[in-house]
C-alpha cells in the first residue's frame, strides 16, 4: 500500500493543479460530480481465524473530474478516447486485506492496485470494463466487468457483475500468506449500490458485493470459505441532483503557499492554546490548489473546494518528507468589517515516510505506524485588500488571503483499518498567503 499511494495521490495533486489557468481572470468552473462523506464497512474474513468479520470506517472523497476523477477507493486519469464509445484510463483502487483487528495494525495489509482500465459503453446506462492491475510488488490481477447506471431524480443505482483472473503470485501471497502455493483461478463476483439523496445536498447510500473464490484458493489450508461479502452503509454531503442552476458562479480557484511549524501537542491542545514548541523545531513548507465545486451547501453560503497539494517535510534530525494530500474543503466567509473565512477540510493524507514527530508519539504508545492517514485541515483567513487597499494595490490584494491553518494527520481513534488502526498522528501550525485567480 505504501507505494501504491504515491502513484495515486501523486496523479491526484498533479491532475488538480493541471486544471488552473494560467489567465489571472476568473474562469467559469465545469460542473461535476462531488461529494464527501464516511461509510461504516463490515466485511467477511476468509481466513481460519476465531473472528468471522471485521469492520472499518472509511472517511471518503469523490471527485469525477476530467480527466482526473477521485471515486473514494479509486483513482484514475483518463488517458484517451479513442471512440465516443471507449475511455482508456490509468487508475488505482483500493483492496482490503480482511483479518482481525487485533492483528492489522502489524501487519497493515490493506492496499492500492493499479494499472489500466478500458471501458466500453455500448448503449444506454451499459458498460463493459477490462482492467489489468498489479501491486507493486508484481502480484497482477485482470477484471472483466459488465455494470450499468440508472438515475432518477434524487437516486442514482449501480450493478454489476465480474470475474476476476487472479494468478498464482496472487494468491500465493493474499490466500497463501507466502507459506504455500496457492495457482491461478477465476473469482466470480456481483454488487450493487444505491445512492439517495434525502434533501438539497444530503444523501445516504448503500453498496453490498460477494465474491465466490476460485478452488485453488478455495483449497488453501488458511482459508475456510467459499464466498466472501462485504456491504457499505454512509452518509455525507454531494452536489444537489436537483440543482437547475450551475453550482459556481462566484467562487474562485485558488492556490496557498504556507510554512509551518509541527508542534508535538494535540488537536486539542491547541484549539485551548496550549500547543507545545517541538524542541527539533521541525517544519513544512506546503502548496495546495483550490477548485471551485459550489458556491453553497444545504443552502447555506458555504463554498465548497476540492483541495489538494503537496508539503515537504524540511530535513532537521530525518531525511526530508513528501506528503501528498486530496480533500475537500468547505469556507464560510464573513462580509463585515474586514472579510475573513472560517475553513474546514477532510481528507486523506500520504507520507513517503512517517514524520520525525508522529512516528515518536505513535511508537511511544505501542503502534506501527501508518503512512496513509485522515487529514483534517481549519483555516482562519484575512483578506489583504480590506487590510491594506490604501496602499494602491487593491485588484491584487482583494484577491491575497493571509491565513492560519492547522494541519492533522491521525486515524480515527484505531477505528480504520485502511489506517492502521491507530490512535494519534501529528500536527502542525502554519502562516501561508492564498490568491484566488
Amino acid at each position: 500500500m505504501r507505494q501504491s499511494m504515491l502513484f495515486l495521490l501523486i496523479l491526484a495533486v498533479a491532475c488538480s493543479a493541471a486544471v488552473a489557468a494560467e489567465d489571472p481572470e476568473p474562469q467559469p468552473v465545469d460542473e461535476v460530480d462531488w461529494a464527501v462523506g464516511a461509510a461504516y464497512r463490515n466485511a467477511t474474513i476468509p481466513f481460519a481465524t476465531d473472528e468471522r468479520s471485521v469492520s472499518t470506517f472509511i472517511p471518503f472523497v469523490y471527485y469525477d473530474g476530467d480527466p482526473f476523477y477521485f471515486r473514494g477507493l479509486e483513482a484514475g486519469l483518463k488517458l484517451w478516447r479513442p471512440g465516443s464509445k471507449w475511455t482508456i484510463s490509468a487508475m488505482g483502487r483500493m483492496r482490503f486485506f480482511d483479518i482481525p483487528e487485533e492483528l492489522q495494525n502489524n501487519i497493515q495489509g490493506d492496499t492500492f492496485l493499479w494499472g489500466v482500465q478500458g471501458r466500453y459503453n455500448p448503449f444506454g446506462p451499459w458498460h463493459l470494463d477490462l482492467e489489468v492491475l498489479s501491486d507493486f510488488r508484481g502480484h497482477e490481477v485482470a477484471n472483466l466487468r459488465a455494470g450499468a447506471v440508472w438515475e432518477g431524480g434524487r437516486w442514482t443505482a449501480r450493478a454489476y457483475g465480474q470475474a476476476q483472473y487472479k494468478t498464482s503470485s496472487f494468491n500465493t501471497y493474499y490466500y497463501g500468506l507466502e507459506r504455500e502455493d496457492v495457482d491461478a483461478g477465476v473469482e466470480l463476483g456481483l454488487g450493487g449500490s444505491f445512492i439517495y439523496n434525502l434533501a438539497s445536498n444530503f444523501f445516504l447510500f448503500a453498496r453490498a458485493e460477494a465474491a465466490f473464490l476460485d478452488k485453488p484458493v478455495r483449497d488453501a489450508s488458511f482459508v475456510n470459505r467459499d464466498a466472501t461479502a462485504q456491504a457499505f452503509l454512509g452518509l455525507g454531503f454531494s452536489n444537489d441532483p436537483t440543482r437547475t442552476t450551475p453550482s459556481v458562479q462566484k467562487a474562485q480557484r485558488y492556490w496557498r503557499l504556507s510554512h509551518g511549524w509541527v508542534t508535538p501537542s494535540s488537536l486539542a491542545d491547541i484549539f485551548h492554546f496550549e500547543a507545545e514548541r517541538d524542541p527539533d523545531n521541525n517544519q513544512m513548507t506546503s502548496l495546495f490548489y483550490g477548485h471551485p465545486l459550489s458556491d453553497t451547501l444545504l443552502g447555506l453560503p458555504l463554498n465548497v473546494y476540492l483541495h489538494g497539494g503537496a508539503g515537504y517535510h524540511w530535513p532537521v534530525v530525518q531525511e526530508g518528507v513528501l506528503e501528498l494530500v486530496m480533500a475537500i474543503k468547505l469556507y464560510y466567509t464573513v462580509p463585515w468589517p474586514i472579510r475573513w473565512k472560517l475553513g474546514a477540510a477532510e481528507g486523506w493524507s500520504w507520507v513517503t515516510e512517517i514524520p520525525y514527530v508522529e512516528r515518536n508519539e505513535l511508537e511511544a504508545k505501542g503502534y506501527e505506524p501508518s503512512q496513509l492517514l485522515n487529514y483534517l485541515d481549519f483555516s482562519l483567513d484575512l483578506n489583504l485588500g480590506d487590510l491594506f487597499g490604501w496602499i494602491g494595490a487593491e485588484e491584487t490584494l482583494d484577491r491575497t488571503w493571509l491565513g492560519y491553518g492547522i494541519h492533522h494527520r491521525s486515524a480515527i481513534f484505531e477505528s480504520a483499518q485502511q489506517f492502521g488502526r491507530i490512535k494519534g498522528g501529528s500536527n502542525v501550525q502554519t502562516v501561508y498567503l492564498q490568491y484566488d485567480f
